[in-house]
């Protein structure tokens, strides 16, 4: 009986194989190899989990922005990273995992998310620097998840990637405008973008020599490409656009080759990286603590939903 059972899932898994070599979607009701069901768990539940947080070092200036146009702004930027913490965990919830699961695994600290949200929010620019660097990141990485092998996570991505890029041009926005400006806001804009151009880098993860799981995600066409192409993708086309409003980036080792048109780059700081995705990050304690506390002050709401929908649909 063993024998049968392990000679039908090995012709499962080969046929699946054989359909992600052909450039199948792979659907919530499709078989799949339990590895791969829980490899998109944890890459999408991290996923969902940093745009949770993302909305943290936002939000911490709705209220300071510098006019009433850019408070508004900002506001519907937060709601819609929260709209992208939705999408994703619903999608998530088709591989048969609950999102209070998920949400009680990131409390208990068994989850991890962006590392670039552990670093503070300093002034104005830094949401500049976060719409142009961070969501530029993000974009590079979720254009190439928009086609990636699991239906349910592609599709989210399609409407998250307009929102992002709206985002996108939002942040490039303020900082054009801010160098245009004061001696003093050109100095701002150019710390931001000092502070946060490493920790954009990272955000694609460690090099692809040190990276567990990507040569398994891309066989399985999860990832289409891997963290330095990725990195090396966004590298090429941020600093031109730096460069046309007169930004520099903290990296002397930065320059253009005419013999791979791209650029060249110094070395990250992968200490810092392992430090900060371990929780020891400028502000991990601080997000992990507004997360709790978020969860604890919301628990009335959810209790009040749940009495109302007992009472009216069952």
């Amino acid at each position: 009986m063993e024998a049968t059972v392990t000679a039908d899932m090995l012709e499962r898994e080969k046929a699946f194989n054989d359909r992600i070599a052909r450039g199948e979607v792979i659907e919530p009701k499709d078989w799949m190899p339990e590895r791969y069901r829980k490899q998109l768990i944890r890459m999408m539940s991290q996923h969902a989990h940093s745009e949770i947080v993302g909305m943290l070092p936002e939000g911490n200036w709705i209220t300071r922005a510098p006019s009433l146009s850019r408070k508004a702004s900002l506001l519907a930027k937060v709601q819609d990273e929260a709209g992208h913490g939705l999408y994703i965990y619903s999608a998530t919830e088709t591989l048969g995992v609950d999102r209070l699961e998920l949400t009680q695994q990131f409390l208990d600290g068994n989850a991890k998310y962006s590392s670039i949200f552990n670093y503070p929010t300093l002034s104005w620019a830094d949401i500049g620097a976060i719409g142009w660097l961070v969501d530029g990141a993000a974009i590079v990485n979720q254009t190439a998840l928009a086609k990636c092998s699991y239906g349910p996570y592609s599709r989210a991505m399609l409407r998250i990637c307009k929102e992002e890029n709206f985002h996108h041009k939002q942040g490039y926005q303020i900082l054009s405008i801010m160098m245009q400006g004061t001696a003093e806001q050109k100095e701002m804009a150019q710390d931001a973008v000092n502070r946060f151009w490493w920790p954009s880098l990272m955000m694609f993860g460690p090099s692809d020599a040190n990276s567990p799981n990507s040569e398994e995600l891309m066989r399985w066409k999860v990832k289409l490409h891997s963290n330095d192409d990725l990195r090396q993708r966004f590298i090429d086309r941020t600093v031109p656009q730096g460069e046309a409003i007169g930004l520099t980036f903290p990296d002397d080792k930065l320059k253009y080759s005419e013999t791979t048109r791209s650029y060249e780059w110094g070395q990250i700081n992968w200490d810092e990286f392992k430090a900060v995705v371990s929780g020891n990050g400028p502000c991990n304690k601080q997000r992990m603590q507004a997360r709790k506390t978020a969860e604890e002050n919301g628990q009335w709401v959810r209790a009040a939903a749940e009495a109302y929908a007992a009472k009216h649909y069952n």
